[in-house]
């Protein structure tokens, strides 16, 4: 028979303990047992007032938005309203049952100030970062490094042609724009001084116009990530337009910051091509780390003429020598394109049998050659050799983090507007891609003790 409908909800009192009904392998539960916020008020107790009305906790804030990151909530608006309705949300965020989520607006004003501020989204990643280390999963070895295009919150409908915008006093107001404005005059602008950019966003001018991402053209920022190849642990994080000058000068950035605040220099570091060039390879080599990263090389010829490998260096003579014998020599000038020209006389290649295979179309044959060619002879060496092998297969371990932060975590589109922005959401990212790594190999927890 039809039994009777249940969930009779007239009754006045309920014993209920948010405790007992979030269950012992829950995500949430997991990481909460690996979590530590405690140090979290006093790290910011110098941004708040001694005086006036009790403000929002910021580890409820923190734990709010590590939850919003977990479960593809980035609205802020909508994530006050998931914690109200989901209980598992509730106990992570340390809230009762009558305790009410703060507004949306709450984390706009702490975001742009006591946030930023204190660079404390940056300290929680980093407090993650060193409990992983305790568990054992860095080993210190081995890192890689890339870039994934992250499409900005700006319409590549609406862009202008060029590279200037006149700013009205309006627009100067809005925080994306101010923050551009100041990086242009500053020492790191967002642009490359001898590349002007195509087109720039009226709301988020910092964005790099690019065809590099999901459309054929938008508007975009790279998320950079410095990772351990040990179990995939992401080191450090930064937030870049997308232009591939920004993102080796963040490696740069990342490998120095890493050693500084962990004691962490790896012994090789894995990248692609685009890492490739000769002052990231100088860079690496001076530091003692081996680039496991293919020679960014443009002298091969695909005509059938003789290549730049095809001429023998001598090193202590400082000139190169061709097929036939013959000199080329240099004036020793650092030319505008960052390389040295070597030259051999017009009497020697128009009398030489070899001009047709070396430089058919032109009266003597040049070879540029970069300042750091010694370092990317080195590594050329290097891509010989089976450490080499296993450091380019292990790197594609950064291909399936980006692919997490994309597809489960939902990070197609950024929400905020500004390279602070950017790297707000990469920071917070990062964060929960770590916590899943720590909970991996941490035994699923008890239950919490209650509070008498």
């Amino acid at each position: 028979m039809m039994g009777a409908a249940l969930g009779q909800q007239d009754r006045l009192f309920y014993a209920f303990d948010l405790e007992t009904v979030i269950p012992e392998g829950h995500l949430l539960r997991r990481i909460d047992a690996v979590l530590d916020l405690s140090w979290l008020r006093e790290e910011l107790k110098p941004h708040y007032s001694s005086i006036g009305r009790p403000s929002i906790c910021p580890e409820l804030m923190i734990r709010m938005l590590l939850v919003g990151y977990c479960y593809s909530v980035r609205s802020e608006r909508r994530l006050c309203e998931e914690v109200e309705l989901n209980l598992a949300y509730r106990w992570f965020c340390r809230l009762g049952l009558e305790d009410k989520a703060p507004d949306h607006s709450t984390f706009s004003v702490n975001r742009h100030g006591r946030f930023r501020e204190s660079d404390i989204l940056r300290t929680v990643f980093e407090e993650v970062v060193c409990g992983c280390m305790k568990a054992g999963l860095v080993g210190g070895e081995g890192f890689a490094v890339d870039a994934s295009v992250i499409e900005a919150d700006a319409s590549r409908f609406q862009r202008v042609e060029g590279a200037s915008v006149d700013w009205s006093a309006e627009d100067l107001s809005r925080r994306p724009i101010a923050e551009y404005v100041a990086a242009l005059e500053g020492v790191n602008p967002t642009t490359n001084p001898e590349r002007p950019p195509k087109a720039i966003s009226p709301v988020d001018p910092s964005a790099a116009w690019t065809t590099r991402g999901r459309h054929k053209v938008m508007f975009g920022y790279s998320l950079n990530y410095l990772i351990d190849m040990e179990e995939s642990v992401i080191l450090d994080v930064e937030a870049t337009p997308t232009r591939i000058s920004k993102e080796v000068d963040a490696t740069e950035t990342m490998i120095e910051r890493v050693e500084e605040r962990f004691a962490l220099k790896p012994k090789h570091i894995a990248g692609d091509v685009a890492y490739g060039t000769g002052e990231m390879l100088g860079w690496l080599i001076d530091r003692k780390i081996e680039p496991h990263i293919p020679v960014w090389d443009k002298g091969k010829r695909k005509d059938g003429t003789f290549s730049r490998e095809d001429f023998i260096y001598d090193e202590e003579q400082d000139i190169y020598l061709c097929p036939a014998g013959k000199t080329l020599r240099t004036t020793g000038t650092l030319l505008s394109d960052n390389t040295y020209k070597y030259l051999a006389l017009k009497a020697d290649c128009q009398a030489c049998d070899l001009k047709q295979r070396c430089c058919p179309n032109v009266i003597s044959r040049r070879i540029p050659r970069d300042p750091n060619e010694s370092a990317r002879d080195h590594t050329r060496t290097l891509m010989e050799t089976k450490a080499y092998r296993i450091a380019r297969a292990e790197r594609k371990k950064i291909e399936a983090l980006f692919g997490e932060a994309k597809r489960i975590l939902g990070l197609t589109r950024l929400r905020l507007r500004g390279l602070s922005g950017a790297r707000d959401e990469f920071l917070l990212a990062a964060t929960v891609q770590n916590l899943k790594r720590l909970i991996a190999c941490v035994a699923i927890p008890p239950p919490r003790p209650r509070l008498a």
